[in-house]
C-alpha cells in the first residue's frame, strides 16, 4: 500500500479530484497554503495499491498545468520603485507529488 501526497494547484484542483475519483481511486482534499508564493493549494491524499501509483500519478500529471505568474520580489522594497518592478515572473509547477509506503492501514 501506497499513500501518495500531491500538492496541487487551486487552478487544477478540481479537474484533478475528478479524475481519480472517476477512475475509482478515494482521496481526502486538504486545503494548504504554500511557502513560497503563500497561494492556495490543494493537497490531495491518495491510498493506492503499488500498482495503482502510477496511474494516479499520470491522471495527476496529465491534469495539472505549469504556468507562469508574477511574484513580489523584496529586493527592491522601499525604492519607490512601481509596483510592477518589484514582480518578477516564475514558472509555478501544477502539482508536487510524494509517494509514500504505508506500513499499516485500516478503516475505523
Amino acid at each position: 500500500m501506497k499513500l501518495i501526497l500531491a500538492i496541487i494547484n487551486n487552478d487544477d484542483a478540481a479537474s484533478v479530484a475528478a479524475s481519480l475519483t472517476e477512475k475509482g481511486f478515494t482521496i481526502t482534499k486538504l486545503s494548504t497554503t504554500g511557502g513560497f508564493l503563500h497561494a492556495g493549494n490543494t493537497t490531495l491524499l491518495i491510498g493506492a495499491e503499488e500498482d495503482t501509483v502510477q496511474t494516479a500519478c499520470d491522471i495527476i500529471r496529465n491534469e495539472s498545468f505549469t504556468r507562469i505568474k508574477k511574484v513580489p520580489t523584496s529586493a527592491s522594497y522601499g525604492r519607490g520603485l512601481a509596483s510592477d518592478d518589484r514582480q518578477v515572473e516564475t514558472e509555478v509547477k501544477g502539482a508536487t507529488v510524494f509517494v509514500l509506503s504505508v506500513d499499516s492501514f485500516e478503516k475505523m
